[in-house]
């Protein structure tokens, strides 16, 4: 068995700090499972590879006999984590909060071992009296937290920062006191969050976490941080020949932390780009569909982009009533985009009918002319239009 010294240079791996030095070999020299915390605020419907940079890092952990605490935020949500953001989060409602953290849990357990995996939601422990948040309060400063960078950034520009974002890091912290976290998890824009959590904990008697940070994944334009409201993501419940698809698209120049932060496997700079991102793509759709699928994900890219062919089975989708139909309300119900994004696609050329683009202005098209034509959404996702 493992040292817990080289326990602890495996689960350092990729990882960009581990907070204080030394800490996580000490807490593994104990030889007692651990509580290794990651809190997930359930905002959007879906989870993408840039989620499981830290999900994968977890199962580590697990492998390695701890418990990992997976804290459903549907109480934060309401708040907004306000990290590397530029203005306040829209707020959801308590319905879209539920059936988000439905689909978080359902996905993340793509990854997680359900058997040593503890899902608890921090509406048990938030929906406090105000006494209790009173006392929670006590715990910062307005200074210090107008010190973190995003919210530095803000006030400096004059834009608007509510108090409800300014507790955000203390309702964050004190999810770690109650569930006794002994190491928490996040991306490296979780810094401040996570050590002020260590500093709640010791004001509430709580031996206090270390904390490891994760490296942000850029997106498929090798650029900005995967997020789906850039439309650069690849999302883990996407179709297996649009996870492949999306992974050939990426730039060449991401293909190594790519590899370090979404497998096991070494990337090879010898290999050829375009077999790097096969293997690659093959890997992430086999991980969340099976090796079955990627084989015939693999098969569908190429008769698409090679031998420049429809995919041998194309779904039918029923027109809607009424003449003319709006295109992007056909694209939002035949694809489960939403109507910005069919209408950002149209815009730019990403909508085909019978293999013509469609023009960003043309929104409504008679209902003869779309009747048992193929309906082409970007590169790789097809309908045939069936009549009424």
């Amino acid at each position: 068995m493992a040292s817990p010294s080289e326990q602890a240079a495996y689960l350092r791996r990729n990882a960009v700090e581990a907070l204080p030095a030394g800490e996580l070999e000490r807490q593994l020299a104990r030889a007692e499972p651990l509580r290794v915390k990651l809190g997930i605020d359930p905002t959007a419907p879906d989870i993408h590879l840039g989620h499981t940079v830290v999900l994968e890092k977890l199962r580590e952990f697990q492998d390695f006999g701890h418990t990992v605490v997976l804290i459903i935020g549907d109480y934060t949500a309401r708040v907004g984590d306000p990290s590397g953001r530029s203005a306040m989060r829209p707020v959801l409602s308590g319905e879209e909060i539920d059936h988000n953290a439905e689909t978080y849990q359902r996905q993340a357990f793509k990854i997680l071992d359900p058997e040593r995996t503890e899902v608890r939601r921090n509406g048990e422990w938030l929906d406090m009296p105000a006494e209790d948040l009173f006392r929670l309060t006590r715990h910062a400063t307005v200074a210090q937290l107008l010190a973190r960078e995003d919210f530095a950034n803000r006030w400096k520009a004059q834009q608007p920062i509510s108090v409800l974002e300014l507790l955000y890091p203390l309702l964050q912290g004190y999810d770690s006191v109650a569930i006794e976290a002994d190491i928490e998890l996040g991306g490296t824009d979780q810094h401040f969050n996570l050590l002020l959590g260590r500093e709640i904990q010791q004001a509430y008697g709580v031996p206090p976490q270390s904390i490891l940070t994760m490296p942000i994944l850029p997106g498929t334009d090798g650029v900005a941080r995967m997020s789906k409201s850039s439309g650069n993501y690849i999302g883990v419940d996407e179709p297996p020949e649009e996870i492949f698809g999306k992974v050939m698209s990426i730039p060449d120049e991401a293909m190594p932390i790519y590899y370090s932060l979404l497998t096991h496997a070494a990337f090879d700079p010898a290999e050829h780009p375009n077999q790097a991102k096969r293997r690659l793509a093959r890997i992430l759709v086999a991980q969340f569909h099976g090796d079955e699928a990627a084989e015939q994900a693999e098969q569908h890219f190429d008769r698409l982009f090679k031998q420049r062919q429809l995919p041998d089975e194309v779904p039918e989708f029923r027109l809607p009533d009424g003449d003319p139909v709006h295109l992007p309300a056909l694209l939002r119900d035949a694809f489960g985009v939403s109507g910005a994004e069919a209408r950002r696609l149209l815009a730019g050329g990403g909508v085909k009918l019978n293999g013509e683009a469609m023009l960003g202005e043309q929104l409504d098209v008679s209902a003869d002319r779309l009747r048992g034509a193929i309906l082409q959404l970007g590169k790789r996702r097809f309908v045939r239009l069936g009549g009424r």
